[in-house]
Formats: C-alpha cells, structure tokens, sequence
C-alpha cells in the first residue's frame, strides 16, 4: 500500500485543448497520494499537484474522521475501488475537462481518510522504536515504487497511448483492491466507533470532522509538532521549483537538472537509513533541530552562483536532513487522542500538500523580484528558522 503512508494512488489525466479547438487526452502516472517524494517533498509547482490541493483540504476538515469510525480493510478496499472506477471513467469515457477535474477532486477528497487509516493501522500494529521504523520503511518503500511507476508509467503511455495507459492502471487497482480484500485481516473498527454506531451517518461524519480537527489544532503541542513537519517540506518544496530555472539562467550543461532534482530523494534515503539504522531513539529526538538546519544551510550557499558539482552536493546534503521527521514520529503519536488518530494523520496529510504548493508560489513571486540563487538562499533560511521552533515539543513549553 503506497500513500501518506499508504493510500491508493490515482493517474491524473486531463484534457488540453488543441489550436485546433479539439480536445486531446494526456496523461501523466504519478501516484495521487498525499506522500510524494517520501511524504516530505512534493515535486514542486506540479499542475496535477495543485488541482488536488484544495479538494484533500475540504476532505481532511470534513471526511477525516471517517479514518477513525470505518472498519480498515473496507475503507482501503473502497479507496482502491474508487480510484479503479475514476481511472477506468477516464480511459473509456471521453470526458470534457471540467468531469475529469470533478473525478479527481472527488477521489482527491478522501485521500486524507485512506491515508489516515492505514498511518492508523501501522500505529496500532507496531509499537515502540518499531512504529517509527516501520512508518520510515513504509515512506521509503512507496517512493521507490512511485519512481519505477512513474517511469514504467512514461513508457507505457508512449507505448499504449493515454487511454490504454489508464485502463491498464484501473486494473491495477484493482488488483490492489482485490489484494487488500483477501490478506488484509478483517480488523474492527475502533471501540469508540462502535459505541457511536447509531450516529454513524454523514451529518455526523462531517461534524466529527470539523469539531476532532478543531480539538487537534487548539492542542499547542500538536499544532507545534504539525507545523514541525509541515514548514520544512514547504520552504524545500519552494526551492526545489527553482532548480530548473536556477541551473538554465547559470548556463549549466544540457542535462544536469535531472541529476539536480534528484540529489534530493537520494539524500532522502542516505539520511533516513543513516538515521534510522544507526542512531537511538532518544538521539534521534534531540537532533531534530539540528537536521532542520541541515535542510536550509546549504540551500542558502545557493546565493553563491556555485558551480554544478558543488549544487549537486549541497542538495544531496538538503535531503539528508530530512531524516529530521524520524525524530517526530514518536512524539506526534504519543501528542494525538488514540481516538482521533486516524484524523490526525489524515490533517497532517492534507496540511503537508497544501503547504507544498503554497511554496513553490511564494518562492516563485520571491524570484521575479529578487534572483533565483538568492530566492533559494531564502527558502534554506526561512527552513533554519524553523529549527528553533520545533525545540518547545521536547522541553514542554509546547504543551
């Protein structure tokens, strides 16, 4: 399972007109989760990003607490099925844009409580220093398959055409769907759930929504932890929107964003393995300021115009950084109402999308009035300022 940590994913396609008037189908296979790029970086800026953003919002303040009240297996199951049916519509029907942008939101919407539920079952299934591996294991395992998808996925549109693509991926789903349903145990739903089945219907689901994200934020501690995993991933996303244009303007060789971008998601990985392999727990928890700084430091020494080599390394350091999130896991899961855990992780899903593409826009605006090495150097410095914000969850000055 692949999404914030495990939601079904979900090919975006639309149609653009052609100079002619006529409509022609594209599409692009990236996976439509709330975790892209390990759950902390988003491809920055990305059109297909930005559609969904306002839709997993509205579905985390209203559906989220659907996560908490609905029995596991059907809840993922159904999230599988949906996105099997929205990607088959897709392939078969020939849909005007404002219908494919409807079904995209749509599925957009629940995202938060398909992510929510399946943090919710890796929280309830392993526990200690195993919760915080587990959930990195499962960042790291989705990313990866989201890389080999989103290549296999280029070559199979290349190869079968768009449509052909999006039937081909609605029968991976559910497969998907069908997998979940025979080896997922049938797990029940919360206690809480059950002892509210009488007021299971919609009305109450939005009004558990809204009131469990209402308590979740009045919370300072949990405010501060969520901001903690939010600001970061947003100030990088920013300046990782800028790399193309930064390496286009220094007259850079032909080539070298890609290696550029993904220094980043290598330095993830290192950073996460490193981390997590070989630092205790508690270590883990008193270095989360200092591997903040380790995320904007070196995104300032892009003010400096350095040569490709040296940016190469100043973003593999970047994602090293992000290991940061190891030391939060435990925290945030011990911050949030057993209760609401599912919402929690669901809010923290939905939060981190939308702070993602808010960066690339703020940043973006930065660089036209100033430069792009130095819009960058912002973006790295706004990140080390938050490291002095996340120390109050440890000391309790947060509660």
């Amino acid at each position: 399972m692949s999404g914030s940590a495990g939601q079904p994913a979900l090919p975006a396609a639309v149609r653009d007109p052609d100079p002619d008037g006529h409509g022609r189908l594209t599409a692009d296979h990236d996976p439509f989760g709330a975790r892209l790029r390990d759950d902390r970086l988003t491809p920055a800026g990305r059109p297909d990003v930005r559609r969904r953003l306002p839709a997993q919002l509205a579905g985390s303040l209203f559906l989220g607490s659907l996560a908490d009240r609905a029995r596991p297996r059907r809840l993922v199951t159904a999230g599988y099925g949906l996105q099997c049916a929205a990607a088959a519509a897709m392939g078969v029907a020939h849909l005007p844009v404002a219908a494919i942008l409807v079904v995209i939101a749509a599925v957009a919407s629940l995202t938060p409580a398909f992510s929510g539920v399946t943090n919710r079952l890796i929280a309830e299934t392993l526990t200690g220093d195993a919760y915080v591996l587990g959930r990195s294991m499962s960042n790291m395992s989705a990313s990866a398959a989201q890389l080999l998808g989103l290549a296999g996925g280029g070559a199979t549109v290349e190869l079968l055409g768009p449509r052909s693509s999006l039937l081909l991926s609605a029968g991976a789903y559910l497969a998907a769907a069908v997998a979940v349903r025979l080896r997922l145990p049938d797990l029940p739903a919360p206690e809480q759930a059950v002892r509210h089945g009488s007021r299971r219907g919609f009305g109450s689901v939005l009004r558990h929504s809204w009131s469990g994200n209402t308590k979740l934020l009045a919370e300072r501690r949990v405010r501060t932890l969520l901001l903690a995993q939010w600001l970061p991933p947003a100030f990088v996303a920013g300046a990782e929107s800028l790399i193309v244009p930064f390496a286009g303007g220094r007259g850079m060789p032909a080539g070298s964003t890609g290696p550029l971008l993904a220094c980043l998601p290598v330095g993830m990985l290192a950073g996460d393995l490193a981390v997590g392999r070989f630092v205790r727990p508690a270590v883990r928890e008193r270095l989360v300021a200092a591997l903040v700084m380790v995320i904007g430091l070196p995104l300032a020494g892009f003010a400096l115009d350095p040569p490709w080599v040296m940016c190469a390394g100043l973003l593999l350091v970047t994602g090293t950084g992000f290991a940061y999130a190891l030391g939060l896991q435990r925290p945030f899961l011990d911050a949030v109402p057993e209760a609401s855990r599912g919402q929690a992780f669901g809010l923290l899903t939905a939060g981190l999308m939308t702070v993602q593409g808010a960066g690339p826009v703020v940043f973006g605006a930065v660089a036209e009035f100033t430069d792009v090495g130095v819009a960058m150097a912002l973006a790295g410095l706004a990140t080390v300022c938050v490291a002095r914000c996340v120390a109050p969850w440890r000391t309790g000055r947060g509660q």
